[in-house]
């Protein structure tokens, strides 16, 4: 299952950059270029294109798709869960030196 998440992660996230890259700006237009603005810059937007609704599934399933990935790697118990614990026991380090008893004048 983890396997299959990180397969669609990595898909999706390809997929959601090159769309991100292919899409052109808000004011991308060649009179926005040299100052000048057009109406549809401060206009109403429109319908979304076929390419903003592409992204915004990529999107949406990256997300999914990172929250499952957390929600997996969640339930792992331990990192150390393999590891054999030593056999001998160590006398522990003492936190402090010994004290020593003031000098008598």
């Amino acid at each position: 299952m983890r396997t299959f998440l990180i397969v669609i992660h990595v898909i999706v996230s390809g997929i959601m950059i090159l769309m991100v890259l292919v899409q052109k700006g808000k004011g991308a237009d060649i009179g926005a270029a040299f100052g000048g603005a057009t109406q549809t810059v401060f206009g109403p937007r429109g319908a979304q294109s076929f390419l903003a609704k592409l992204t915004t599934s990529a999107a949406v399933i990256f997300m999914l798709t990172s929250l499952g990935l957390a929600l997996l790697s969640s339930k792992k118990a331990s990192v150390m869960e393999g590891v054999k614990q030593e056999q001998t026991q160590q006398a522990p380090l003492p936190l402090a030196p010994p004290a020593t008893a003031p000098a008598q004048k």
